[in-house]
């Protein structure tokens, strides 16, 4: 059997100095942002150790729930279909939700950010549907407020020592770094429970086709299966051999797939399509995908900008490409978030009429 080239191995950041700026030692601090400014410009995704944030036990008793729920009758997981809402909270079944035109060979819930006035005809705009699994929605509601402190931690910490420009991170002064807080200080969220059961014998083995996450942040946690999560990393002069026997993903690109395996204590966290307009192409977005290794859970959660942020290329990501040795391929066009979220949850799902947000 072949595997993932094991030479490249992502990068392990322990966020604790970050946790508490007021205690944490700067210069453990400095390192910090240093490491994730190197990792989000070489990689795109990279492990984040949170062992001092989160207790192991918290977690599990996540991948607990989610078994308990999908392993229910299917009539009564679909009493919180993504139909009862706005077609994009809820729950998928098997091959409901597409990755290019693909059907996915998993199920899923999908939350989001509670709005005000909510209007299942308006995309995006319905309410969560929680199961009725005793304890469900408690601790997961739970998860979701730490990741979204951790989310902003994470992104304070990308660009830390805001006053030594250029030094470490995106190199921000105050006035900028506020700027960019603000437009994710209402972060417009998503949280996905992902299950993976048995494949048919004629599939192709992905549970998960390639793609790059389109919001800001991503903060996965798992389970311990290995070898299921692949991340693809663009590596000039190497080219991708066939993992297990799957087909090309990559388009041609030079670069080798390796598997994200779990490491107790960390999640894997990699950047989605905001942060590369953000820094104009100098931090990328990076195709992974999961491959089937049996059944096993994840609970991906997506720090997002606000839903109405105009998303554009940031001045110190503009300062720092000029006077270094990189040259942009382009100068990315600004988006406006909601917009772009509307369209891209349009093609997740295969659903008829309704379903797509044209």
């Amino acid at each position: 059997m072949e595997s993932a080239e094991p030479a490249f191995q992502l990068p392990i950041i322990n966020i604790t100095p970050c946790l508490d700026v007021h205690s944490a030692n700067s210069a453990e601090r400095e390192a910090v942002s240093k490491a994730l400014h190197s990792a989000c410009v070489e990689y795109g995704f990279f492990y984040l150790d949170i062992s001092q944030y989160v207790e192991l036990t918290e977690a599990e008793e996540l991948t607990q729930l989610a078994r308990e729920f999908f392993a229910l009758p299917q009539a009564e997981k679909d009493k919180i279909s993504l139909k009862h809402q706005d077609y994009a909270r809820g729950y998928q079944r098997m091959n409901e939700n597409v990755t290019n035109g693909k059907a996915d060979s998993h199920e899923g819930i999908d939350f989001y950010k509670p709005v005000e006035n909510p209007n299942k005809s308006k995309p995006l705009w319905g309410e969560n549907q929680w199961p009725a699994v005793p304890g469900f929605q408690n601790k997961y509601e739970n998860w979701i407020d730490k990741m979204k402190k951790l989310g902003m931690i994470v992104m304070e910490a990308q660009v830390l020592f805001l006053s030594h420009l250029m030094a470490y991170g995106l190199g921000m002064n105050i006035e900028e770094w506020n700027e960019l807080r603000a437009q994710v200080d209402d972060s417009f969220w998503s949280m996905r429970i992902i299950g993976y059961p048995p494949l048919p014998d004629d599939h192709d083995g992905f549970s998960c086709g390639a793609h790059k996450d389109y919001g800001c942040l991503t903060l996965l946690y798992t389970d311990p299966t290995r070898s299921a999560l692949q991340v693809f990393l663009r590596k000039h002069g190497h080219v991708a051999a066939s993992v297990d026997g799957l087909p090309d993903e990559h388009g041609g690109e030079e670069g080798v797939w390796i598997n994200a395996d779990p490491i107790p204590g960390c999640i894997v966290c990699n950047i989605g399509e905001m942060w590369e307009i953000w820094t104009n192409g100098l931090y990328k977005s990076t195709l992974h995908r999961v491959v089937h290794r049996g059944t096993n859970y994840r609970i991906p959660f997506f720090f997002e900008p606000n839903f109405t942020v105009n998303v554009k290329p940031l001045p110190p990501a503009m300062r720092l490409l000029a006077e270094s040795d990189i040259t942009p391929e382009k100068v990315y066009e600004p988006v406006v978030y909601g917009d772009f979220l509307r369209k891209t949850v349009g093609n997740n799902f295969a659903t008829e009429g309704k379903g797509k947000y044209d």
